[in-house]
């Protein structure tokens, strides 16, 4: 596995490509359809006013996501009575639901990781070429596995969309991942799917 610092180089991301393992070490922070939606709605398309806490939380949000990654994963959390939060189970959702904002939020805060499961499709390809990043696809089903790589939780913004939607802010140590969509075009997602159409339309003309 090839050991990645986070955040990325713009040389780091140009060397990888479809198939290479990687274990990441640094700070990224969790996201999924709430903190999307939020993002596109109200700092690219703007077609909905800050409010509350939101411009606070956009200016710290900013500083960290760039050059780095956002993970599409719904944690389950300890000790939230306390604050003395710890990850128990950190597994990636499908990525597919972020598909319609994923390249514009990788543009607007100069992201480079985009990690989930399942893949994305043309608009993050071309948004992986553009920034330059990559997607990275995590291991479904060990949850718990990638959850011990969690070495520090360092905060949390917008715990009001709910604890598997909120943004975590976390330190991972060798966190495991395989990039599947690279800089350079390539989708290991796309291919797939391409050979399974040709496959099925071969069967279908039998």
């Amino acid at each position: 596995m090839k050991p990645i610092t986070l955040p990325f180089t713009e040389e780091t991301i140009r060397s990888l490509q479809v198939g290479d393992p990687v274990a990441l070490t640094g700070v990224m922070i969790t996201g999924r359809d709430a903190v999307h939606k939020w993002m596109s709605d109200t700092f690219i398309k703007k077609t909905r006013q800050p409010q509350g806490d939101d411009l606070e939380v956009y200016e710290a949000i900013k500083k960290l996501l760039v050059g780095s990654a956002i993970y599409h994963c719904g944690p389950v959390v300890a000790g939230l009575d306390t604050k003395q939060y710890k990850f128990v189970a950190a597994g990636p959702t499908t990525s597919t639901r972020e598909e319609p904002y994923q390249g514009d939020v990788m543009k607007h805060f100069n992201i480079r990781g985009v990690i989930g499961k399942g893949g994305m499709g043309a608009k993050t390809s071309a948004a992986c070429k553009d920034v330059p990043g990559v997607y990275l696809h995590a291991i479904g089903g060990a949850a718990s596995l990638i959850a011990k790589t969690v070495t520090k939780v360092l905060g949390v913004y917008k715990l009001d969309f709910g604890v598997p939607e909120a943004m975590w802010v976390i330190e991972v140590k060798d966190f495991p991942a395989v990039v599947t969509m690279d800089a350079h075009g390539n989708s290991l997602h796309a291919d797939i799917e391409n050979k399974s159409k040709a496959a099925l339309e071969k069967l279908l003309a039998a």
